[in-house]
């Protein structure tokens, strides 16, 4: 049932509300999130402070957030999918296969951008 006053500022503020609870849940259940969250407080600092042009930080950054976001809404799929079924069934199998695959690629995205952008300035 939908609040009668959901809208404008108040509507904002309710979402805020829903996605701290959506960050405090994922830290608390995820273990995969947690790991990337610590990544992420390593990996953006050295963004900002290496010198590389806007659009690299730009793409190290983002690549990271990418990483983040995708994590996210594979956990979503798995508690969805741990919701509506006890048994094993085929399609919610498949259902957090696809999503575990997403994550892959977004962390491959991510390693990919690093090892571009920061690997000549190691190498």
């Amino acid at each position: 049932m939908k609040p009668k006053n959901n809208h404008g500022f108040k509507r904002v503020i309710r979402a805020t509300g829903f996605s701290i609870q959506g960050f405090k849940a994922a830290f608390r259940d995820e273990a995969a999130f947690r790991q990337e969250l610590v990544l992420a407080a390593i990996m953006l600092p050295i963004a900002l402070l290496i010198d590389v042009s806007i659009l690299e930080r730009l793409m190290l950054i983002l690549g990271v957030f990418l990483v983040l976001i995708v994590e996210l809404l594979n956990s979503a799929i798995e508690a969805v999918v741990d919701r509506f079924g006890g048994e094993i069934h085929p399609l919610s199998g498949q259902a957090k296969d696809i999503a575990s695959a997403a994550v892959f690629l977004s962390l491959l995205f991510c390693g990919i951008c690093w090892v571009v952008i920061i690997g000549p300035l190691i190498w």
